[in-house]
């Protein structure tokens, strides 16, 4: 007797591949991922041109003070014959100095003007000398300045530091007595918070003052 074997065979399908809504919820986390890694990207490049440009502003306050202290240090009698040191004020100072080591002395003028130290610097004319006022050229040596109404400048007389009891100067006293300048400086170059406050401070003694 035949026997008939039957085989069944069994075909199984599997479904591969995303659906079309799988497809737009992943388009979006790509999306979003991207957004973000982007926003990132422009809020560190940003915080890296700040921090640049604050380091450039106080390295500026830094180079200026450093003229500044050479200038002082170098003061001497007009080419008419003026004494060295015009006007000794709080925040403001007017002086004669060869600033361009062209043999001309110059007239040199610091000033507050809000958040900035401005100089101003007039050449000599004619013989004698002449320093006219109008001529002045002006230029913006800091603008990140936070002093407010605190002096920039303290002038002391040949006795200090031993002398404190005179020093440092009073207004009536400072042009024939001065000896040392010290100079404080307050930057910061955002105006809105004391964190980022940066001071710069240095004296200079007038050596041609300095055995009067």
């Amino acid at each position: 007797m035949n026997k008939t074997r039957t085989s069944y065979i069994l075909h199984t399908t599997s479904s591969q591949g995303f659906t079309l809504i799988e497809i737009l919820i992943s388009s979006a986390i790509l999306v979003m991922l991207a957004a973000g890694f982007l926003g990132m990207q422009y809020i560190l490049s940003k915080n890296q041109v700040t921090a640049w440009n604050n380091y450039l502003s106080i390295e500026s306050s830094n180079t200026a003070m450093s003229v500044l202290i050479k200038e002082l240090r170098n003061a001497t009698n007009s080419d008419n014959g003026s004494y060295p040191l015009e006007s000794l004020l709080d925040q403001e100072i007017i002086f004669y100095s060869d600033t361009d080591y062209d043999g001309k002395v110059e007239r040199v003028r610091y000033t507050i003007n809000g958040t900035q130290l401005l100089k101003g610097v007039i050449e000599p004319v004619g013989d004698p000398a002449v320093y006219d006022t109008a001529q002045e050229r002006e230029t913006v040596v800091s603008d990140i300045l936070r002093n407010n109404t605190d002096p920039i400048f303290y002038y002391y007389n040949s006795d200090w530091p031993s002398d404190t009891t005179n020093n440092p100067l009073a207004l009536s006293e400072r042009i024939a007595n001065t000896r040392f300048i010290k100079i404080f400086i307050k930057t910061s170059p955002r105006a809105d918070t004391t964190d980022f406050d940066y001071i710069i401070e240095s004296d200079v003694k007038i050596r041609m003052l300095g055995a009067q």
